[in-house]
């Protein structure tokens, strides 16, 4: 009975590995996790960020601009906007034309989409300066099928010792292998607009298999639907409510209990 038991754990064991990316092992996001590592908020400044700074600065909707130590500039779910700065980077997913463009400037260096249409998941996995990013894919409503494989991208941004990851347009809970794939996350850009996304209960089931530290909230689109999230959140997390978009964070200053970071912005 029990080497049967021994058998079947190596099998799940050996599926996972199989399904898992060759880049997995190498990444620092999915070792193991030391632990809490206390990100509480530092203050913003217009300086250089130090060694271990990241600024994160919340342009509305789905687009947060990253900035790492190292002057690398990140637009997430960028659908041709990103303010004054021309991104380095920038990363779209597919659920509606809000979170991406055909047509992205082509002085950026890096458009990495977060779907394929060759019919394979959409998989990257890079180095620009002090950033590594991948992705893990999640499917999205739509098509003739009403489910479209792999329509959608968790990109996770490895910086200044961090693990910074964004949800896109998720539509669905996670599963133990996704979970897996995406690894320790330190802080979670997450939808909470109940409807276009996924009910907030089920996106809440989500961040609690992630355990991130910081949970900044996004996708919106006013303040009622933020106030239910907050409301509901509010027993898991200290929730914070910034008075600017931009907040600067590092590993060392990560809360001792998960925190939910509001932004302002829609």
């Amino acid at each position: 009975m029990l080497l049967r038991s021994l058998a079947g754990i190596v099998s799940v064991l050996a599926a996972l590995l199989a399904a898992a990316p060759a880049y997995a092992v190498a990444s620092d996001c999915l070792a193991m996790a030391q632990g809490p590592n206390p990100v509480q908020r530092a203050a913003y400044s217009p300086a250089a960020l130090e060694a271990d700074q990241v600024r994160l600065t919340f342009l509305g909707h789905a687009t947060f601009l990253i900035e790492s130590p190292g002057g690398v500039g990140i637009a997430t779910d960028f659908d041709g906007y990103a303010g004054e700065m021309l991104p380095d980077v920038v990363t779209m997913n597919h659920a509606h034309t809000s979170h991406y463009t055909d047509a992205p400037d082509p002085a950026i260096k890096h458009v990495l989409r977060g779907w394929s249409d060759d019919g394979q998941p959409a998989q990257h996995n890079v180095t620009v300066g002090d950033v590594r990013i991948r992705n893990v894919t999640t499917d999205i409503r739509g098509g003739m099928t009403g489910r479209q494989a792999d329509g959608n991208s968790i990109f996770i941004f490895e910086v200044a010792g961090l693990c910074i990851g964004h949800l896109g347009h998720l539509h669905h809970e996670l599963t133990p292998q996704h979970v897996g794939l995406i690894g320790r996350l330190d802080i979670v850009l997450v939808p909470v607009d109940g409807g276009y996304t996924m009910a907030q209960a089920s996106m809440m089931n989500v961040l609690k298999e992630l355990k991130a530290r910081v949970v900044i909230p996004m996708h919106f689109f006013g303040p009622t639907t933020l106030s239910r999230f907050i409301s509901g959140a509010s027993g898991d997390f200290e929730v914070e409510m910034a008075s600017s978009p931009v907040t600067i964070v590092s590993a060392k200053s990560l809360p001792e209990r998960p925190k939910l970071l509001v932004l302002p912005g829609y």
